[in-house]
């Protein structure tokens, strides 16, 4: 062959293998408007970098960000997606004033709080007897905003020492000021909404201050609240908020939150780059009564090695209506029916939802890890999918069949030499 013509062909090969130049236009990652309408946070722009990085980026306008950011950055930029809209999930009830709703079940008939038939269902006290408590495993709640002056909860925050509580300055130069007791991420109004607390107390209130027992009751707890007092958030602050509980040392980060197609991609790369990390990612299933195997929602539906998405179980053991199932992408079943906690200004209450589901499997998990603090995120997954409760009389809808035990789970993790 003539060699100039082989040159050719090469050079041919090689542009077609490199595919398109990146350009301003081609960064740009996003989903149709008409999937989804009204959902973009305008002149907001979540930046992935080539080096692993994400930042979140403001602009007046899209072409001015395009032409002054995006262009003199061009190489050094992977992907650029638009912020969206993250919401909790809307079945979280409080049965101090229930209001109808056309996804809330009706009342069940359960004893006024304090109760604990979640924390006795899956056997926390023998776990506890064990004097397994989760001592020292750090857990990321991204959620709603945190009262960390809970009487159950100042204990049980992983306090930033390195951090001078709000003097303004970013002491320990990790690119956020006064995160002493974490790190608020909150765009709006956020300091009436129970639902972190609730979630967090779940994880880990301190029995010995009050009438909470937490799952793990001393684990230790990184706040990044982003969702505010109305129910939503913005996928920026998320990112955001998770990133920052990862830089943390966090080993579990608990998400009782949902979205859409909407907020895939970026969430996605998010996702996988924390599961890379060998962090254990817990993720509500959703409160539709939706099977995920026909319409996805996110994150619930990433299913990453190291997620376990999480059913809400109810105290007669049965899959509650309103909780969304699957046998691919939901991984076990959790209480999350009438389940009491903290909520702020040092009071109790009890909600409903897969929001309260998924952190009793983080709290599990962090007792897990406290027993057998060399098992990685992968094998702390497997003990607790491993080791469920199947009731004979019917079928959990996830992927393992059944609820959380963490007593088996811990018996499962000892036979395996940990």
């Amino acid at each position: 062959m003539d060699v100039k013509y082989a040159f050719l062909i090469l050079g041919f090969l090689f542009l077609s293998a490199c595919g398109q130049p990146k350009t301003t236009a081609t960064v740009f990652k996003e989903t149709a408007a008409s999937e989804c309408p009204g959902a973009t946070r305008d002149n907001r722009y979540i930046v992935e970098w080539e080096n692993g990085e994400t930042t979140v980026e403001n602009a007046s306008n899209r072409e001015s960000f395009k032409n002054e950011f995006v262009a003199p950055h061009l190489d050094e930029i992977r992907s650029i997606y638009p912020d969206r809209q993250v919401k909790l999930m809307e079945n979280s009830t409080s049965f101090g004033s229930v209001s109808p709703s056309a996804s809330a079940p009706s009342m069940p008939t359960i004893p006024p709080p304090p109760n604990y038939w979640g924390q006795n269902m899956i056997q926390s006290e023998a776990v506890w007897a064990q004097n397994v408590l989760g001592e020292g495993v750090l857990v990321g709640v991204v959620d709603s905003f945190i009262d960390v002056e809970h009487v159950q909860l100042k204990s049980r925050i992983a306090y930033n020492t390195k951090e001078i509580p709000n003097n303004g300055i970013d002491d320990d130069e990790n690119g956020f000021v006064d995160d002493y007791a974490g790190m608020s991420f909150v765009t709006g109004r956020a300091k009436t909404s129970p639902h972190g607390t609730h979630v967090t107390g779940i994880i880990a209130a301190d029995p010995s201050m009050g009438n909470m027992k937490g799952t793990a009751p001393k684990a230790l707890i990184i706040p990044a609240p982003f969702i505010s007092d109305d129910g939503s958030g913005s996928l920026a602050d998320a990112v955001t908020a998770l990133n920052y509980v990862a830089s943390r040392g966090a080993k579990v980060i608990n998400a009782s939150w949902g979205g859409s197609a909407c907020v895939v991609e970026a969430l996605k790369s998010t996702f996988e780059k924390l599961n890379s990390q060998g962090i254990l990612l817990v993720v509500a299933a959703g409160n539709d009564g939706s099977d995920l195997d026909q319409r996805a929602d996110f994150p619930a539906s990433f299913n990453m090695p190291n997620q376990i998405t999480v059913a809400a179980s109810t105290a007669t053991d049965y899959m509650a209506s309103w909780s969304n199932s699957s046998f691919n992408y939901v991984h076990l079943a959790a209480p999350g029916d009438y389940i009491y906690s903290i909520i702020p200004g040092n009071t109790y209450d009890s909600f409903q939802g897969t929001s309260m589901a998924a952190p009793f499997v983080s709290g599990a998990a962090a007792l897990l890890i406290s027993a057998a603090p060399t098992a990685s995120a992968a094998q702390i997954k497997e003990a607790l999918l491993k080791s469920v409760d199947i009731t004979p009389q019917h079928e959990f809808r996830v992927s393992s069949h059944g609820r959380l035990n963490v007593k088996k789970a811990l018996d499962y993790l000892r036979t395996k030499g940990f």
